[in-house]
């Protein structure tokens, strides 16, 4: 009997493992959606939960009696806690953003606490039975092995089929689980089981509760976040992706930052696609990297001359629902279903440094470089890349964030092609749900804007493009720094630019 106890004990290390690496990616994650930049998020939110759980393990040695009953209190504790954590900051991001942040370390150390009383209780319990050397072994392997599981099944399976809320409620379940658990294990030695028992039960409920009504309660509290209706909602292992519609107003938000505007996405789409690509009547195979939206794809199949167009991009929940949404594809004119189109979902990066094709023009339209993850995708090393899979007459451009409102970050984009010897040409149009917006022509040889474009376009002209390409006082070139891997400087410059604009 003491030996399945033993095992028993094991299992619910490995369980409780799993949770506790879970309520810490899962506030790791939920504040990357809302706040952006996941490198400071998940740094700044493991080290405090790593933290928090040394001062629960230093807690530990007061807990003097009764073991097994504090060690079940302390597992509905933490199920309750962190089973509703990611709800609470949720809903406190919609309805109170102001005390976010201080929420979110609040919840983030009271879970590490109680994490870290966990492994202390379970040894000393173990310790009655098992050499320390054989419980230290044995506790850690388990420990080890939960937190191996749940990093692997986290982005594979948790965030896109449950989503951050249910999977955390769902972890929280287990919590409960193991105290039930221990309950029923250890029922001839404790005097207070009913009560416990009582609690548990009770806990269990709750999160059972929550978890059925979890969905609508997310995609209520979404629509008080976002001022128009809410018509698509999901999360990927990638980022949270939204679309909103008012009236024939349809918008993409991308972790909370508006991707685009069906009023007004032409101007930017054009602006991105035209002026590079009617220059080189011939031009037959194209290259998009990002844009899983299909909206630059519609605009290139304009031009008949085209033969085959590569779409690049990291997220397949972005290309699958701009595939088949119906007033998606209505938006892109079912470009991304066009036999000329092929869709590759993989890290840009990654795929050029594989792949040996070559392109007569490349549209690169990956979002803003708020996160080093994005960052690296506008860094030399990337352009370096670049410039193998481009032919001799072969163009670029970039989409290269706000020469107004981000201006030190736009010219950051323009030096950095420079350094790897492209010709850069930098131009700029107004979008109205943006504001000024930059791009960037990279090529070998300097560049002539077009005397005519062959497609129908709704935005530009030949008389007017010559203007996109001059620049008023308050966005002129500033000097700044090369935006290389090891440095990451145009991350640093952009999160100090928009966060000015924002307050």
């Amino acid at each position: 009997m003491r030996f399945l106890m033993q095992q028993a004990l094991l299992v619910s290390v490995f369980v409780v493992a799993s949770c506790g690496l879970a309520y810490e990616l899962i506030a790791a994650a939920l504040a990357s959606y809302v706040l952006g930049d996941s490198v400071t998020q998940f740094s700044t939110v493991i080290g405090t939960y790593l933290f928090a759980m040394g001062v629960g393990s230093w807690l530990s040695k007061y807990i003097a009696r009764d073991l097994i009953g504090r060690f079940v209190q302390i597992e509905l504790l933490i199920g309750v806690v962190g089973g509703f954590s990611a709800a609470a900051l949720f809903f406190m991001f919609v309805w109170a953003p102001e005390p976010f942040k201080l929420m979110l370390y609040f919840l983030v150390f009271i879970l590490g606490m109680l994490v870290g009383l966990e492994i202390p209780l379970i040894m000393r319990i173990l310790k009655r039975d098992l050499a320390f050397k054989e419980v230290v072994s044995q506790v850690l392997t388990f420990d080890y092995l939960g937190a191996l599981a749940v990093s692997i099944l986290f982005p594979v399976l948790l965030v896109p089929h449950l989503g951050l809320v249910r999977s955390a409620l769902m972890f929280g379940l287990l919590n409960v689980l193991v105290a039930l658990w221990a309950l029923w294990l250890f029922r001839a030695q404790m005097p207070t089981i009913r009560w416990l028992r009582g609690q548990a039960i009770a806990a269990a409920v709750l999160l059972l509760g929550a978890f059925a009504v979890a969905g609508e309660a997310t995609s209520f509290a979404e629509t008080q976040l976002y001022a128009d209706e809410v018509v698509h909602a999901e999360s990927s292992p990638y980022q949270r992706i939204v679309v909103t519609r008012w009236k024939d107003d349809l918008r993409l938000h991308l972790n909370n930052n508006l991707q685009f505007s069906s009023r007004d996405e032409y101007r930017y789409h054009e602006s991105l696609v035209h002026p590079g690509l009617a220059t080189l009547p011939g031009a037959r195979r194209i290259l998009v990297l990002g844009g899983g939206d299909g909206l630059a794809v519609r605009e290139i199949l304009k031009y008949p001359q085209v033969e085959a167009v590569t779409l690049v991009d990291l997220d397949p929940a972005m290309t699958r629902l701009f595939s088949s949404a119906p007033a998606l594809r209505a938006l892109n004119e079912n470009a991304l279903s066009s036999p000329k189109v092929t869709v590759v979902n993989a890290d840009a990066l990654v795929w050029l440094e594989e792949s040996r094709e070559r392109f007569d023009f490349v549209v690169i339209d990956f979002p803003d470089p708020s996160n080093f993850a994005i960052g690296k995708l506008y860094s030399a090393a990337f352009y370096r890349l670049l410039e193998k899979h481009l032919t001799e007459t072969g163009l670029a451009v970039v989409q290269s964030t706000s020469p107004l409102y981000a201006r030190q970050s736009f010219w950051s984009i323009v030096t950095t092609i420079e350094s790897v010897g492209f010709v850069a040409t930098p131009y700029h149009a107004l979008v109205p749900s943006f504001g000024e917006w930059g791009f960037v022509l990279v090529g070998r040889r300097p560049y002539r804007s077009p005397d005519t474009y062959p497609v129908d376009v709704r935005f530009l002209t030949p008389a007017l493009t010559p203007s996109l390409f001059e620049f008023p006082k308050d966005m002129a070139r500033v000097e700044a720094e090369v935006n290389q891997l090891n440095n990451q400087v145009l991350v640093r410059y952009f999160e100090r630019e928009w966060r000015h604009v924002i307050r």
